[in-house]
């Protein structure tokens, strides 16, 4: 993944777009991928990555290899 040029567009003011957690990316996100980090979260604790189809595959591939996916579901 590429980081975002210096001059990348910022969202408009107001605007409440979902966007891909995939360092650089801008697009909106169609997937919420939920997690949690047993070593440090109790159960009740769940964190969200927001995914692009683009990034989707990637970021839960990430997730599920250390054991950290929980569900993936689209938005």
């Amino acid at each position: 993944m590429s980081d975002a040029p210096r001059d990348a567009p910022r969202d408009a003011p107001g605007e409440d777009v979902p966007r891909c957690s995939a360092k650089g990316c801008r697009a909106a996100a169609t997937v919420d991928l939920r997690w949690r980090n047993p070593k440090l979260h109790d159960a009740s604790r769940v964190k969200h990555w927001l995914a692009c189809d683009e990034h989707a595959d990637r970021l839960a591939d990430f997730l599920a290899v250390r054991g950290f996916l929980l569900a993936r579901a689209p938005m």
